[in-house]
């Protein structure tokens, strides 16, 4: 099953029990990353460009369904930005 991609406009939900907030997903990726190493040899990640990127499966963490997710708009998205909050 294709796992539907999010956007800056959508997020995934669970069609079997509504979650919107705890996924597994499992992804393959081919990144470049730039990594720097401190004289004492750790290494730390600086800089990462995401070359591609394949979402295999995704499972819901609340009900343990597996790719039983669909895209649903973000809160906001349709006007580009929130509403400002009410004093």
């Amino acid at each position: 099953m294709t796992v539907p991609a999010l956007t800056a406009e959508t997020r995934w939900r669970c069609t079997l029990c509504g979650n919107l907030t705890r996924f597994d997903v499992t992804r393959t990726a081919r990144v470049t990353e730039f990594l720097h190493f401190d004289l004492a040899g750790e290494s730390k990640i600086e800089e990462t460009q995401v070359l591609s990127e394949t979402v295999e499966s995704v499972r819901c963490r609340w009900c343990n369904a597996v790719d039983q997710v669909e895209l649903v708009a973000r809160p906001g998205a349709a006007d580009g930005a929130e509403a400002p909050e009410q004093a």
